[in-house]
């Protein structure tokens, strides 16, 4: 799942909430991304499984989607920071939109250490 979470993007490109896209016009576009990936796979059941967990993932109800979900926004602060770093830019954005937002344990633990290497290069 959380090596094919993003293959849709791969092809309708990243869409984010400032894309002026609505949700379900979205979800559309990277569905349709997914039946042609799978329809360019042959249906085979390795297609269809893959299409289903990338549905997994959309539907964002079992434990394994919510984590990836959160493994995602994750992913996401930590290339925020390395860019800070390395562009003395000021990406607060990325970190205001994922501030309280995720839910398993472990990646609320790393996302809290990730926020305070991030307090403490501020002060430098």
């Amino acid at each position: 799942m959380a090596i094919v979470h993003d293959l849709a993007e791969a092809v309708v490109g990243d869409i984010t909430p400032h894309a002026g896209v609505s949700k379900a016009d979205k979800f559309t576009m990277e569905k349709n991304a997914m039946l042609g990936f799978k329809e360019s796979l042959g249906n085979t059941e390795t297609a269809n499984e893959i299409v289903d967990l990338w549905q997994e993932y959309e539907d964002a109800k079992t434990p394994e989607a919510l984590f990836v979900k959160d493994l995602d926004k994750f992913e996401m602060i930590v290339q925020a920071l390395e860019y800070e770093k390395s562009d003395k830019k000021n990406l607060q954005g990325f970190f205001d939109s994922t501030e309280g937002k995720f839910e398993h344990p472990t990646v609320k633990a790393w996302a809290e250490e990730l926020y305070k290497e991030r307090r403490e290069m501020s002060k430098e």
